[in-house]
């Protein structure tokens, strides 16, 4: 009973992180370029009261074992990195990603971090994010007009005159799941992620699309039944508690 009670916490523990991941995803539905989580799970240790095969056979004859699990873990997050709908803004500092890879930008300390959030602005001719992180290899400077900027499929900036203004490069990685998170809609590479390497656009299934952004790849609808499943085995395992608390109880009122 007393195990019971343990293994049903950690089921408890489990769901509560499995709801904190979808309520993440449900905020972020509407964040351009954001890529979903998931929790994946692993059972813990099991008690053995007899191992398969032992001499000892209950009154039937069966030789199955007879143990008891210990409950579960919650063992990594992981990140989606599906494509999400691609949206028509006809703004043409909105650049969407169709295909793997990310833009590159670079933080407020010099080093580098990657994106999927192509909604750009311009200041001082510098392209920026949506969190304000400035866009490598692009500088518009001495442009008459944003919205005389043509971005090709390839990443090529130029306007109506012919202007080349530099390529919007795109970066991949052997295990993009394996990058790190650090908010702003912003990856860092990491060991698990391997090493960064540039794309060639021309040889490759990725294409920029200007006029167009990344939607987030979350689908609201199953992040709900998500939810809902999520609520109720915290509610399973809450009884499974009440359960086991009331079978001590009954135990403890014997002597009486």
């Amino acid at each position: 009973m007393i195990t019971g009670m343990y293994s049903a916490a950690t089921g408890m523990n489990a769901q509560q992180h499995k709801l904190d991941t979808i309520s993440n995803n449900l905020a972020n539905v509407d964040t351009t370029g954001f890529k979903k989580s998931r929790n994946e799970f692993a059972d813990l240790f099991y008690v053995y009261a007899k191992q398969t095969g032992s001499p000892e056979s209950d009154i039937s004859g069966s030789e199955g074992p007879v143990y008891t699990g210990l409950g579960v873990r919650e063992v990594r997050t992981t990140r989606l990195y599906t494509q999400g709908n691609i949206e028509k803004t006809d703004r043409p500092l909105d650049v969407a990603i169709n295909g793997q890879g990310f833009f590159r930008v670079t933080l407020d300390n010099g080093g580098p971090a990657y994106t999927r959030d192509g909604a750009f602005h311009e200041k001082n001719g510098v392209l920026y994010t949506s969190a304000g992180h400035a866009l490598d290899g692009v500088n518009v400077d001495g442009v008459a007009s944003v919205y005389d900027l043509i971005v090709t499929q390839d990443g090529i900036v130029t306007d109506s005159q012919g202007v080349n203004y530099g390529q919007i490069a795109i970066y991949d990685f052997t295990n993009p799941e394996g990058l790190k998170s650090i908010g702003d809609n912003l990856f860092l590479e990491s060991d698990q992620s391997g090493e960064v390497n540039a794309l060639n656009l021309g040889l490759v299934n990725t294409t920029l699309a200007q006029g167009f952004l990344e939607k987030s790849n979350v689908n609201a609808v199953q992040e709900m039944v998500n939810m809902i499943s999520a609520q109720r085995a915290y509610e399973l395992n809450s009884k499974s508690i009440t359960t086991a608390d009331n079978m001590l109880q009954t135990v403890n009122g014997l002597k009486r």
